[in-house]
């Protein structure tokens, strides 16, 4: 399958030479690139684009959020072409250094081909004013930051999503970190270059003013990702429903799931399913009492919105419990079986916990003056390092 995809990353380049539609060189000129990889990158920095003169969204024609988002100035990645043979030593020199990484993974190598080279040529073009990143480790955005170090253009980082202890080391001009996890973590991931500051989570601004304070527990939602067992989730949803019928349940898959739950709903009409590709995380957040998922980014923002958050493994096998370190911390809490989890809503039925302070680690500006403006601090350092 992975040697399929590699071929199809060929065919898909080839026919994007033919298809792909032309760049805008006035668009791109001298503005501040917003950098974005992913959807949730576009609505991370989306008040960036709202704050800030000259500022405009791109990405590489390659990802889904160039091709179908207007509001994305889109780079060709035609050449990259050019640059695949390459592949072949840069395989085995892989092969020496990360043996099984790179026979698991090969794909992810030879997609990464000649993306520094082309996005060289385009920075070298177009010479923007400074480069803003919300992803600091998928292949395509480590290589236009290389790219502009290499041509002296600024760069900044604020960061989108949870991060953990296996992220590349910042190197950045300008950091925006949420708040001192996300700082203790990166410096485990060796030096970190350029300035730092803690600016909370500016996309969760619009929604603190509608923190849950009810104490009363009446919808519980089930974020679910692509490593999670279907039949894992299965059962843990026929269990709450036995058990606590009274409850609505809301199971929000990953945007990328393109796994069938509607299964679920048909089983019980207590059970609906959030469209996760037109329903934003904050607003399905604020749908819930309780929030329950695996390894993922979205307790630290049911947290955020008061909303009581707990782990559960949907997929055990894959030993990566608490990857995020939120249990250790004490940001949410466990639930190791079906029973456990129902045996521990049902405790806290009328006595939905206040959690918000427990995220005063994880978001710089929870309970001080700047709580719901982490935009008008990135905003500010934004601008101050531009000029």
């Amino acid at each position: 399958m992975r040697l399929l995809k590699m071929a199809g990353y060929t065919v898909l380049r080839l026919l994007g030479n033919l298809i792909d539609k032309v760049e805008n060189p006035g668009a791109l000129k001298g503005k501040v690139w917003l950098y974005v990889v992913s959807q949730n990158n576009y609505e991370s920095l989306q008040f960036l684009k709202d704050n800030l003169p000259d500022t405009i969204f791109v990405a590489g024609q390659s990802k889904e959020i160039g091709r179908y988002n207007a509001a994305v100035e889109r780079l060709s990645l035609r050449h990259k072409l050019l640059y695949y043979y390459k592949y072949p030593p840069l395989f085995f020199q892989f092969l020496k250094q990360k043996h099984n990484s790179i026979l698991r993974f090969p794909d992810l190598l030879y997609d990464a081909m000649g993306f520094y080279e082309v996005y060289l040529a385009k920075l070298n073009r177009y010479k923007p004013k400074a480069i803003v990143f919300a992803n600091d480790h998928n292949a395509d955005a480590r290589a236009m930051l290389l790219a502009a170090k290499a041509s002296g253009i600024k760069t900044a980082y604020i960061q989108h999503a949870s991060v953990s202890s296996l992220f590349p080391p910042l190197e950045f001009d300008l950091n925006l970190l949420e708040g001192q996890d996300a700082l203790d973590k990166y410096k485990q991931c060796g030096p970190i270059s350029g300035t730092v500051k803690l600016i909370g989570m500016p996309k969760a601004d619009a929604f603190l003013p509608f923190r849950n304070h009810s104490q009363t527990i009446k919808r519980i939602g089930i974020g679910c990702n692509l490593m999670d067992s279907i039949s894992e989730l299965e059962k843990l949803v026929k269990e709450i429903s036995q058990q606590l019928p009274a409850l609505q349940i809301i199971i929000r898959p990953h945007p990328r799931d393109t796994r069938s739950f509607s299964f679920l709903s048909s089983a019980s009409p207590n059970v609906t399913i959030s469209d996760s590709s037109s329903v934003k995380t904050f607003d399905y957040l604020r749908l819930i009492d309780v929030q329950v998922s695996g390894n993922s980014g979205i307790h630290l923002e049911a947290v955020l919105l008061n909303v009581w958050s707990i782990y559960y493994d949907f997929n055990p096998a894959h030993q990566l419990e608490d990857y995020y370190g939120f249990i250790k911390s004490g940001l949410i809490d466990k639930a190791g079986t079906p029973f456990q989890l129902v045996n521990l809503i049902q405790s806290h039925l009328n006595s939905k916990p206040e959690v918000i302070l427990r995220a005063k680690y994880y978001n710089a500006t929870v309970g001080n003056e700047y709580d719901g403006r982490s935009s008008n601090l990135a905003v500010k350092y934004i601008k101050d390092f531009i000029s």
